[in-house]
């Protein structure tokens, strides 16, 4: 004799699996998917300018789009690399030497004046692509492996409410497409366009 009663049971279970799944592809997807266009919108603004237009602050408290791009990257790379417990790129990937900016380690560029901001320039718009792209790229790995229940890990208790996973996440990412329009807006200022 079969036992429905059992059956059905397993298929609400498996059902409700894949929908979870599901959900968490879908999170993933959109996250990765906002992230990328904050990329692109990063790469055709800085494609339009040379470096020295890049790196200018069009005014004190208007960021360069050097700035914006590298403050993005940093600021993804220091932020995922702290919620899986790894080594930020900054150093691993030693973009600290590549970058060589006359600004402490620990800067926090969240926090930059516009006196520290202006510090913030490359000779080559290349660095920032690649410095862009590998936290990008970083971020979208981590993305794929995080679990529904570890969204709601605290992960800093020096805010209140203290954060959680998902908060920081967001954080992050809704920092990254901030920016990336800022840039456009610094772009037009900059150089007409």
């Amino acid at each position: 004799m079969v036992n429905h009663a059992k059956m059905n049971y397993k298929k609400t279970r498996n059902h409700k699996q894949r929908n979870k799944e599901g959900i968490k592809l879908q999170l993933t997807q959109l996250s990765s998917e906002t992230l990328l266009r904050a990329k692109e919108r990063f790469e055709d603004t800085l494609m339009q300018m040379t470096v020295t237009e890049a790196n200018t602050m069009p005014n004190p408290l208007i960021k360069s789009v050097t700035w914006l791009m590298w403050h993005t990257a940093r600021e993804l790379d220091f932020q995922i690399s702290a919620l899986n417990g790894s080594k930020p790129l900054w150093f691993k990937s030693d973009w600290r030497n590549r970058f060589n900016l006359p600004l402490p380690d620990n800067t926090e560029d969240w926090h930059h004046i516009p006196q520290e901001a202006a510090k913030v320039q490359v000779t080559d718009k290349q660095l920032l692509v690649d410095y862009l792209n590998e936290s990008i790229d970083f971020t979208l790995n981590y993305l794929k492996t995080i679990t529904e229940d570890s969204l709601q890990d605290i992960v800093d208790l020096n805010w209140t409410p203290p954060v959680t996973r998902q908060v920081r996440i967001v954080s992050a990412i809704d920092d990254a497409i901030m920016h990336s329009g800022q840039a456009v807006y610094s772009r037009r200022l900059v150089i007409g366009k």
